[in-house]
């Protein structure tokens, strides 16, 4: 039986290989640990193979979690939000983790704001961009992203630190690099822009069965859960 420590060490060779052929370093990638279904021993177990920025997609599952590890001296660095995150959830969040990846919505951005007003902190978040302009997909059509950042400037206490997507599930990774050159893009339309005030950097794009793919058109974020967890039932 392969060990999480194996599957990490397995996708560090993948990601490193691929951050090679884009002219990057391993370094300069995040690898996020997505563990939607998966246990804390097993969280416990990515934690000790070093992947310790964690991932949750539902506010219900991160907050037990997050309550558990709190007390621990093994406990994750970061936590990320990257499911999609209803408005009324957002106070619950708000203080528990450093990036929410899923914005994709101006009154999220306004109750996002309105919380980190509430706590005196600026909140990170990433826009998330609808790439594929698939109906079930949630995020923002591409051609709205400078509209967005518009909005975005005037929230003093939200700060964009770029974009995300979910391409669609495809057999050949090959199938969505013009998704991830498309995201790419638009990172270059928001910093050639001048229309925020810091620049635009992240780009959280890939996951298990595209993550090669989207690190060599640029991803700075892979968010990975099956490939260091086995196929899960959901």
């Amino acid at each position: 039986m392969i060990t999480t420590k194996e599957k990490v060490d397995a996708v560090r060779k993948v990601i490193t290989a691929s951050a090679k052929k884009s002219g990057r370093k391993a370094s300069e990638i995040k690898l996020i640990g997505v563990t939607k279904t998966v246990d804390t021993p097993r969280i416990n177990e990515l934690l000790d193979a070093g992947v310790t920025e964690i991932g949750e997609n539902r506010v219900q599952d991160l907050l037990p979690k997050y309550d558990f590890f709190a007390e621990r001296e093994n406990r994750p660095s970061e936590w990320h939000f990257i499911g999609h995150l209803q408005r009324n959830k957002v106070k619950f969040i708000a203080d528990k983790v450093s990036l929410i990846h899923s914005v994709d919505s101006l009154p999220l951005a306004l109750e996002i704001n309105k919380h980190g007003e509430r706590l005196g902190k600026i909140l990170n978040v990433l826009v998330e961009i609808n790439i594929s302009a698939e109906a079930s997909k949630h995020g923002i059509p591409p051609h709205e992203i400078l509209e967005m950042v518009k909005s975005l400037v005037n929230m003093r206490f939200v700060r964009l630190r770029g974009l995300m997507c979910v391409p669609p599930f495809v057999e050949n990774a090959e199938e969505n690099r013009g998704f991830f050159i498309k995201m790419r893009n638009l990172i270059v339309d928001i910093n050639k822009s001048s229309l925020y005030s810091t620049e635009v950097v992240e780009l959280s794009m890939g996951m298990s069965g595209d993550f090669s793919v989207a690190i060599e058109e640029g991803a700075t974020m892979v968010r990975l859960g099956t490939a260091l967890f086995g196929e899960r039932s959901y």
